[in-house]
């Protein structure tokens, strides 16, 4: 079995600048994400491939194990280019460097780092086990409910609930999910489809079983960092 673990890092976050190598509990941030990418390589006979137009991203990274000659073509690494064609573009590279055919790639967010091995292998049963299913994602059960507790304006001004129901409480409308951007999986086949979205009719989820959240915002680098330090993550990395 086949499988490429894609690292995906751009170098122009104007929201946070450099939050791809930004240190958090004591190293950069890339380094959580290629650590678990190398003991799950490990396990599943694994190549890694990185994703990046920068060259200081390129030097952190080596200087945890990942090396590449690839550069991610600008067209991909503008903030309007879709990361799946970014990761398409290094899939077909790596099968042509590496003379092989992947059957199965695994994308780690460099930004959601909160996953440890037994998440990934668990979530790699989900889909390995379900012939019909092209890809799964990684989400959280959702704190707001757009059946009961979420609103959106409609055409005549006013507003009503996302979804429609009859729910009298939170408790008793259906479970939604969060996606928090942690991993995907797909099979080689769905990067084949006209499917433009990880979400899809035939698309699968893992729940993750602890915390797990994007980093968009400096606070959030912060509340992370005190997590790590102060031992409140609630789950080992």
């Amino acid at each position: 079995m086949e499988i490429l673990v894609t690292l995906c890092a751009r170098g122009g976050s104007k929201g946070i600048p450099g939050k791809n190598i930004r240190l958090i509990n004591g190293i950069p941030l890339i380094a959580l994400s290629i650590n678990i990418a190398k003991v799950f390589a490990k396990k599943y006979g694994a190549d890694i491939g990185l994703s990046t137009d920068s060259e200081e991203i390129k030097q952190v990274a080596a200087q945890f194990g990942i090396e590449t000659s690839y550069c991610r073509p600008n067209k991909f690494a503008t903030d309007h280019a879709g990361k799946l064609e970014a990761i398409f573009d290094l899939i077909k590279y790596e099968e042509e460097c590496r003379h092989k055919k992947y059957e199965y790639i695994l994308d780690l967010d460099i930004t959601s780092p909160l996953r440890n091995l037994q998440d990934l292998e668990s979530a790699f049963a989900i889909l390995h086990q379900d012939a019909k299913a092209l890809n799964l994602f990684s989400v959280n059960i959702a704190s707001r409910n757009p059946y009961f507790n979420m609103v959106e304006k409609q055409p005549s001004g006013y507003y009503e609930q996302v979804k429609k129901g009859t729910f009298l409480t939170r408790q008793s409308t259906p479970i939604v999910y969060d996606l928090n951007a942690s991993f995907y999986f797909y099979k080689r086949i769905f990067f084949n489809s006209t499917y433009s979205n990880a979400i899809n009719p035939w698309s699968l989820v893992y729940v993750m079983p602890h915390i797990c959240f994007d980093l968009d915002h400096i606070i959030d680098f912060d509340f992370m960092e005190y997590l790590f330090v102060n031992n409140k993550l609630g789950f080992e990395l």
